[in-house]
């Protein structure tokens, strides 16, 4: 039987995936199936999905010592210090003939404490206190794993548990340090602050804890607590995602490749001041995410996973399969108890040692298909046939489904632009159990729009179809651009309307220019359609909000090491004579109009005006009225808008107000009466004046 916690049990004996999966019962996909018609010719897939699930969770459970001690398994993994000041070392690599512990505390005698093998590839390894009681290992040591392959060759590895890795001094090579983290209770954090909360919707800034100085370094943690999260407060987010924290030996990767995955990057800090930081975030009420990369891993030999046990497998698929082949990196075999027990122990870590609340998965599409995603999507037959990697889908389920019977307050939100039906719905109806998606098509558009079609041919229509198209009941992060698009080799948004004028058109003292008041409107108008009608989440790239007037480029050897590009400038915000001020006011004004009217937790929008003459598009939610004049020179006055609800309406956000850089052409105060006269398929409208480039919410006195 399976625990009582996850209410599951196996039927008629043996493995519900041997069964017929027709029989297997689901205890809510009939409502899943009644949602999407078009889903009914999968059913079986779906049930056989669930199959696995149980079969997967009954195997941990009754196999494997429980779930609780299965995704808890950093306790007992790596090299630990107990109480007593013994030392306890566990790993797994099964192609091995023989682990050795080495490092400073033996002089680096690589044969002199050898592993105990175990069944199933296991190998552990005791060493008792030293006489005075003192652990034989001290606290910032450095330690390695010497493995003798099936060569009989000896090679150097870093435990894939590994908690504190660091660069190495520039005499001493480009390899990572494994040192042993074991401070004095004197120096351990302790967490003050209660975890906030679970949202009931979304506000997310994306940030970078490294880039998050204008100076040419690398940031720290406590910089970041100090100076950056008072103005992600101000901007109204209520969540912080934070990328690039599992250590990555190869800075410029963004965090993408993974050397050491229980070790929070110490370019940044020590482990402490990680932990300090996230308790200052839930002492200002943010609730903060992870961005964790579960779907590949660095090639790096010496200092990441790669190899661990002498062979191209151990957790890693052989051969072709293992290696991703546009990301130059590995590829899970999630297939491998042992790799489910290290990943899944992974976000274990993360929430318990560190405090994260939930988990941005990178990735997710590589992961889902065996063409690693490569290919177009749309057909359902291509959501459920031979091409889905099973193994790496039912990782996902199992991840989700522990993760929120553990952790109830948790988010999950998945990378994935192929779309693929049930990623947001619980096991429960046979689904993936994220609660959000990233809406990845919405900045492919605004960058499409922006490169390829003048103002004139913009498509309202296909605007609101890119805004709209996402699958009923499963929640979506609406975003106009990540740090994707803040990258060398693309453009922000802002980039692409203001270009190279933002240097020299963004003073308040000397005038603008009409580059840069088109830029500066539609940034803001792009923004306001995206946050209310793309999703029930929202997100934004650090200084994206103010419109950050360069790309990010990490110091290499084709920059001269440069971090003058891997910085925010936040100068330029703060500088009173600069426009950039407009656009953050304009954001926190978003921000704060969504706290109190909360359409992030509404129903979708319903769109009644989309008209591609006017560019005009108009839409409810939460009971306001939203209006936008895309038109490049055509303001209208006395527009006729409708709605559903009958009253007395004034503006509660005007993008044209003369502090979000517009030109203060309406009069804020007016009220607006609704006529009982139906339009656009309304019961009631009314009319307003709507300068061209404006956006305006209405809501009822």
């Amino acid at each position: 039987m399976l625990c009582k916690s996850f209410s599951t049990k196996l039927t008629m004996g043996g493995k519900l995936s041997s069964m017929d999966p027709m029989t297997i019962e689901v205890p809510e996909l009939d409502r899943h199936l009644e949602r999407d018609p078009y889903l009914k010719p999968f059913e079986r897939e779906f049930r056989r999905r669930y199959a696995v699930l149980m079969d997967s969770l009954d195997k941990i459970e009754n196999e494997l010592g429980g779930i609780q001690k299965f995704v808890h398994s950093y306790r007992d993994f790596g090299i630990r210090v107990n109480i007593d000041n013994s030392i306890d070392c566990q790993e797994w690599a099964p192609g091995a003939a023989q682990l050795y512990l080495t490092g400073q505390f033996n002089n680096w005698d690589r044969t002199s404490y050898p592993f105990e093998k175990h069944d199933f590839g296991i190998w552990k390894l005791h060493i008792p206190p030293n006489e005075d009681g003192s652990a034989r290992i001290q606290h910032l040591s450095e330690i390695k794993i010497a493995v003798k392959t099936s060569n009989e060759v000896i090679v150097d590895r870093i435990s894939p548990w590994a908690t504190y890795v660091v660069k190495p001094p520039k005499n001493e090579g480009l390899t990572y340090k494994h040192l042993l983290w074991n401070p004095p209770p004197t120096q351990k954090y302790l967490m003050k602050e209660k975890r906030p909360s679970k949202p009931e919707t979304l506000r997310i800034y994306e940030c970078h804890v490294g880039i998050g100085t204008s100076e040419y370094k690398v940031g720290t943690y406590l910089e970041f607590a100090q100076n950056v999260v008072p103005r992600i407060v101000k901007l109204g987010y209520n969540a912080l995602q934070i990328m690039a924290i599992m250590e990555h030996a190869y800075y410029g990767s963004f965090g993408y490749q993974v050397t050491s995955f229980y070790a929070a990057s110490s370019r940044y800090g020590t482990p402490e001041e990680l932990k300090e930081l996230i308790d200052i975030c839930h002492k200002n009420g943010l609730y903060v995410l992870l961005d964790v990369v579960h779907s590949h891993a660095s090639k790096n030999v010496l200092d990441g996973l790669n190899e661990f046990d002498g062979t191209d497998a151990c957790y890693f698929h052989s051969g072709g399969r293992g290696t991703h082949p546009l990301w130059d990196s590995r590829l899970f075999d999630y297939s491998q108890i042992e790799v489910q027990r290290f990943l899944l122990s992974n976000l274990c870590w993360y929430y318990e040692e560190y405090g994260f609340d939930g988990f941005r998965f990178d990735g997710v599409t590589s992961m889902l298909y065996h063409s690693r995603g490569m290919e177009s999507f749309g057909d359902y037959n291509g959501y459920f046939g031979l091409n889905v990697d099973t193994d790496a889908l039912i990782y996902l389920m199992l991840a989700n489904t522990i993760l929120h019977k553990l952790y109830p307050n948790i988010v999950t939100i998945a990378e994935d632009v192929s779309g693929m039906p049930g990623l947001c719905r619980g096991s429960n109806e046979a689904g993936v159990g994220f609660d959000y998606r990233l809406g990845m098509a919405i900045p492919d558009k605004w960058i499409e729009l922006l490169k390829t079609k003048s103002d004139e041919d913009w498509n309202m229509g296909n605007i609101v179809h890119t805004l709209t198209n996402r699958r009923w009941m499963e929640k979506t992060v609406a975003y106009c651009e990540s740090h994707d698009q803040a990258l060398v080799g693309d453009k922000t948004i802002a980039f692409w309307l203001m270009d190279k004028e933002m240097y020299t058109g963004m003073s308040l003292i000397y005038g603008s220019n009409d580059i840069i008041d088109r830029g500066i409107a539609l940034h803001k108008m792009i923004r306001l359609i995206t946050h209310s009608l793309g999703g029930e989440a929202y997100l934004n790239f650090m200084g994206n909000e103010f419109g950050h007037p360069e790309w990010l480029d990490f110091p290499r050897e084709g920059n001269n090491e440069s971090y003058h590009y891997a910085r925010r400038q936040w100068n330029l915000v703060d500088d009173p004579t600069l426009r950039y001020k407009e656009l953050n006011e304009f954001d926190t004004a978003m921000n704060h109009l969504d706290m109190k009217y909360n359409w992030l937790g509404s129903l979708p929008g319903y769109v009644s005006w989309k008209h591609e003459d006017d560019k005009v598009i108009v839409f409810e939610r939460a009971g306001l009225v939203f209006a936008f004049n895309f038109h490049p020179t055509k303001s209208f006055p006395d527009y006729r808008i409708a709605t559903n609800e009958a009253g007395v309406y004034s503006i509660v956000l005007n993008s044209d107000e003369k502090k979000f850089g517009g030109l203060d052409r309406l009069t804020m105060s007016t009220k607006y009466v609704t006529d009982n006269m139906p339009y656009a398929g309304r019961q009631f409208s009314f009319q307003i004046y709507i300068p061209c480039r404006v956006a305006l919410v209405f809501a009822r006195v």
